[in-house]
């Protein structure tokens, strides 16, 4: 619960405020853009909320907070708790209530006639649960890297779910039903793909959906303020040289929707989002050093 004796001295007055044990994982600036900025070491309330809609981002900032930074002095709260997962197209849902495990990272729900898909995992939480359960449940839980893993093996348990990893990454959860041992991309069924993409770590891997929407984890994601897709080399934690080869590969594929699980997300053509993709790639090299 967020702290008043311990507030960003940035902040403008007014209900919604955030306090100094925020992480800056930018979970509540993905969010609630219009409400919440980055002060380089925290985020923090620049402008309170102006309209109805404002006010309900914020508070979903405020519910899925990693680390529950921010507050809400005000006595007439809007209840937003069952608006999670939000829907984001078709059956694509975020799922909130970041994980701090994860250090904030996103993580991601798919409703499939097949069954349904859980990409990294938020808080185990009965009330998020339960909405899952509504949605028809989880069928399979996609691990992009041990970084954002959270809470998965609960939800494995909850659901009966088969956790699906990539072999140098099996340590972050060793019971894992589903090992990916390949190298290259593997159709594992009709409409998901997975992508190998070592670099952030060995075993990285991103998740491929109906040739739209790819699920990147820490491999790519968006920079809104410079409209640039983006990869960090300073939290690239197995080789940088290696996600530039990664990234080459991915330039090959077709989507629309980058997800990513730390970073904003983004909405392109699939031409817009091939001409980032190459633009990255020509830029990857300078960042690396």
């Amino acid at each position: 619960m967020a702290n008043e004796s311990k507030l960003v001295k940035e902040n403008v007055d007014g209900h919604f405020f955030v306090d100094t044990t925020c992480i800056n994982c930018d979970t509540c600036r993905q969010l609630a853009p219009a409400v919440f900025a980055d002060q380089g070491d925290f985020s923090f309330v620049y402008k309170q909320p102006q309209t109805k809609s404002e006010e309900i981002n914020a508070m979903h900032a405020l519910l899925s907070c990693p680390v529950g930074s921010i507050g809400n002095r005000s006595k007439d709260k809007p209840n937003v708790m069952d608006d999670f997962p939000l829907p984001l197209t078709q059956n694509v849902y975020y799922c909130g209530f970041n994980s701090a495990e994860s250090y904030g990272g996103n993580s991601f729900f798919i409703t499939d006639p097949s069954g349904n898909w859980l990409i990294d995992s938020p808080k185990f939480l009965p009330h998020l649960s339960k909405r899952f359960t509504a949605l028809g449940g989880i069928k399979y839980i996609f691990l992009t890297h041990r970084d954002d893993v959270a809470d998965a093996d609960k939800y494995a348990k909850e659901f009966g779910a088969k956790r699906i990893i990539n072999r140098h990454e099996l340590s972050s959860q060793p019971q894992a039903e589903i090992v990916i041992d390949e190298e290259e991309a593997v159709d594992f069924a009709a409409d998901f793909k997975f992508i190998v993409t070592p670099g952030h770590t060995r075993g990285h891997m991103v998740l491929l959906y109906k040739n739209s929407v790819l699920f990147s984890g820490d491999h790519l994601s968006y920079d809104p303020g410079a409209d640039i897709l983006c990869a960090s080399a300073s939290h690239c934690w197995y080789d940088w040289a290696e996600q530039i080869e990664s990234m080459k590969k991915l330039s090959h594929y077709d989507f629309e929707w980058v997800l990513a699980g730390h970073g904003d997300r983004v909405h392109l053509t699939k031409k817009q989002m091939k001409e980032k993709i190459h633009d990255l790639i020509e830029r990857m090299p300078a960042l690396g050093r």
